[in-house]
């Protein structure tokens, strides 16, 4: 859902990350505007994980800023990096829930711990959140008894339960079985119709292809194409996107 508001809402400039002696991000900018659907794609190793993890100050970058909402944001003040990651949530592969709590308690929790609500508040708000993503019947299981789909999408309530300006996704779908790649896209797809504002890389060109306002090409660390779906995929465009995609589904159809 493209935003009426041309003012990016979060802005990244000149970010540069080095790990173990090797450079992974070489001044990378990147802007989105509220409302966005922002897709990140390339070949491993490109710098995708490493980029959205810089933006999440995971990893700190050794050059370069970040502006949320006109505010540079200092991750050398830990009151001003807690209150940033409150309003840019992340999504990661790995799902990183807590296997000694509920369904229902991993999304309450950051409520209690961070915002410091009251247990029945948290719960309650966590349990809209489950209902969004279509778990309003999984809130008393336990990560082990919920299949990889169900964990991701519990990941997701929860990072939505903070009430995040921004969400990033760290390839959602790329620890799941593929006939559980469908759900956790559906929830996807109804948040960017909602108009929430999202960062994510991934490997599915159809649901990038569809959906994204804007998909940006990564290759050793630097960004280097960017555009529409359509200019991008466009059959005969040429362009470097338009040519990994087609490996990707070659490599897809050799699988089958």
């Amino acid at each position: 859902m493209p935003s009426e508001n041309n003012t990016p809402i979060l802005q990244m400039q000149n970010i540069c990350k080095t790990l173990s002696g090797k450079e992974i991000l070489r001044s990378v900018s990147l802007d989105i505007n509220r409302g966005e659907l922002k897709v990140l794609i390339g070949p491993s190793g490109a710098g995708k994980s490493t980029f959205l993890q810089c933006i999440n100050y995971l990893l700190i970058p050794e050059q370069g800023q970040i502006i949320l909402e006109d505010t540079v944001v200092n991750p050398g003040v830990k009151k001003d990096l807690y209150n940033y990651r409150q309003q840019v949530g992340m999504i990661f592969q790995d799902f990183n829930l807590f296997d000694h709590l509920t369904a229902l308690d991993n999304v309450a929790i950051a409520l209690r711990k961070v915002k410091g609500m009251s247990k029945k508040q948290a719960l309650e708000i966590a349990r809209k959140e489950l209902d969004r993503v279509g778990l309003s019947d999984k809130g008393d299981l336990y990560p082990a008894e919920l299949s990889g789909g169900q964990k991701q999408r519990v990941a997701i309530a929860r990072a939505l339960a903070m009430e995040p300006k921004v969400l990033l996704l760290d390839e959602p779908t790329s620890a799941l079985d593929p006939e559980l790649v469908g759900e956790v896209l559906s929830v996807i797809r109804d948040l960017a119709k909602e108009g929430l504002t999202m960062i994510m890389a991934t490997h599915q060109m159809d649901f990038a292809r569809a959906l994204a306002d804007e998909i940006v090409f990564m290759q050793q660390g630097e960004i280097i194409e960017r555009g529409s779906p359509a200019a991008l995929l466009k059959e005969g465009s040429g362009t470097r996107t338009a040519d990994f995609c087609n490996k990707l589904s070659d490599m897809c159809e050799e699988l089958d």
